[in-house]
């Protein structure tokens, strides 16, 4: 599989990274079965592997690490940090206090002494990143993380926090993560040129749009159930909202492009977001064994420039048609009522 430089790194990563959100209750909690998956996507060619702390809540992280013993020193290895793990209210968040405990919370899971690319899930607009720098600054002089990154962040807190890392001489943010698909387009307007200014590889995750693109969701089949991890994000499948019928109805026009050119619709998914040149890793999420092998072959799909230009058609450049499949929403923009 092809690889690809995670910005102005050295760091080389495989052009598909497997993302373990599935792994654990959240999707497959059968921990044989995620370990056959990850061997596989090993095996395949992919050296990267993204998780999170809060994905079944610590779970996946020990699935992951019980996988790849004995393999640790071919992976790239990528976790993140920020969601709640537990009702302390310092249990959380981007703080010096919560960085420096969830870091070796994570260690332990992954049964490594190191991560190489450490992420702050979601900003926090209530600390300031000055702070979050400096704490992921020691730890990276601790040997503890090699490279730091962000998760959706906006094309201005990016800016802000390359523009701190310099001016405090704090470790700079190498990655981006963020959601790219057909149907989620909005990182192209600024984001994606942002991160491509600051020399940041761009990670993007959810392809399929949450499971859009999967190919099941059609007009004239049953709308299959979304999984455990989906189901606590109504906004993005409530079939009662009109802009999920408006995506349903891109998701039937994209479904028949891909059919008029002999391919998958996942494939198409997939090869679409890996088309884009500040792309430098495209998450793939697989609950299944199954899953991963009829993703894996978008690896060899080229879209041909009339293909790429119908898709545009369809969705517009720099769109997201249901704002919740962005993944972070700008608290400053909230109801008033929701701010107090």
């Amino acid at each position: 599989m092809e690889h690809r430089l995670l910005g102005r790194t050295r760091l080389s990563v495989s052009k598909m990274c497997l993302g373990a959100m599935m792994f654990g209750p959240w999707g497959n909690p059968d921990h044989d079965e995620a370990a056959r998956t990850i061997h596989h996507a090993l095996d395949a060619g992919i050296n990267f592997i993204d998780t999170a702390d809060v994905y079944s809540h610590g779970e996946s992280e020990e699935i992951v690490g019980q996988a790849i013993k004995g393999r640790r020193d071919d992976i790239v290895l990528a976790t993140k940090f920020h969601n709640p793990m537990g009702d302390d209210p310092n249990q959380r968040g981007n703080s010096r206090r919560w960085i420096m405990r969830a870091v070796e919370d994570s260690l332990q899971r992954l049964q490594t002494d190191y991560i190489d690319l450490y992420q702050v899930h979601r900003p926090s607009p209530d600390t300031d990143v000055e702070e979050t720098l400096g704490a992921l600054t020691d730890l990276v002089g601790q040997g503890k993380v090699r490279y730091i990154g962000s998760s959706t962040f906006p094309g201005s807190r990016i800016v802000e926090a390359q523009w701190a890392a310099r001016e405090r001489h704090l470790e700079r943010f190498d990655g981006e993560q963020a959601p790219y698909s057909m149907l989620v387009r909005g990182i192209e307007a600024d984001v994606l040129p942002t991160a491509a200014r600051h020399g940041m590889g761009v990670i993007t995750y959810s392809p399929l749009g949450g499971g859009w693109l999967s190919g099941r969701w059609r007009r004239d089949a049953d709308l299959p159930t979304p999984s455990p991890a989906r189901q606590r994000l109504v906004d993005r499948f409530d079939m009662s909202l009109p802009v999920n019928q408006h995506k349903l109805k891109a998701t039937e026009a994209l479904a028949h492009l891909a059919e008029d050119h002999g391919m998958t619709l996942i494939e198409m998914a997939i090869a679409f977001a890996l088309n884009h040149p500040a792309v430098a890793s495209v998450l793939i999420g697989p609950r299944t064994l199954d899953h991963l092998e009829s993703q894996l072959p978008a690896a060899d799909v080229t879209l041909e420039p009339a293909v790429l230009d119908r898709i545009d058609a369809i969705v517009t450049p720099g769109t997201v048609i249901n704002p919740a499949d962005s993944s972070y929403s700008n608290p400053a923009l909230a109801p008033a009522a929701r701010r107090r």
